[in-house]
């Protein structure tokens, strides 16, 4: 194993959102990989599954500051949809840009995908799917604002 994994969330299938109890996924992890070409030391999350052998292996690894853009980009999804029911089409065809985050000295653009030749049936989709999740999303997110709380960020 080339990974140094220094924290590990085990059993992750018993709570792996609708797929509980049935999900390969079963656990993930934090530490560093071992980088050849470069020994600065990065932080990295790891989704380990069960393959068919019964052993786990590594099947997504990415460097945390792109888990937090993930969230930060999820959660401005999120906030977007919550109003968007106001709008015919479920955003502005004439602005499609929702925010442009400020991040690192650059942005982040969040925008709905125009260049989707289907955008106004599959954002429908998407925003049923969404709404769909509203448990098990709140109550991830819950816990991620209590943490975060602990953390003095609010």
């Amino acid at each position: 194993m080339k990974e140094k994994i220094v924290m590990a969330a085990e059993n992750y299938d018993r709570i792996d959102g609708r797929n509980a109890y049935k999900s390969e996924i079963k656990r993930l992890t934090l530490g560093s990989p071992v980088l050849e070409e470069n020994k600065n030391m990065q932080i990295a999350a790891q989704i380990w599954r069960q393959n068919i052998d019964g052993d786990l292996e590594m099947t997504v690894e990415l460097p945390v500051h792109q888990v937090f853009d993930l969230m930060i980009f999820l959660s401005r999804v999120l906030l977007h949809f919550r109003e968007a029911y106001r709008l015919p089409l479920l955003y502005d065809p004439k602005k499609p840009d929702i925010e442009r985050i400020g991040i690192q000295g650059g942005v982040m653009p969040v925008r709905v995908c125009t260049e989707n030749p289907n955008i106004n049936e599959d954002i429908k989709i998407f925003s049923q799917a969404l709404n769909d999740l509203g448990e098990i999303s709140g109550e991830r997110l819950r816990v991620l604002t209590r943490i975060l709380e602990e953390m003095e960020y609010f």
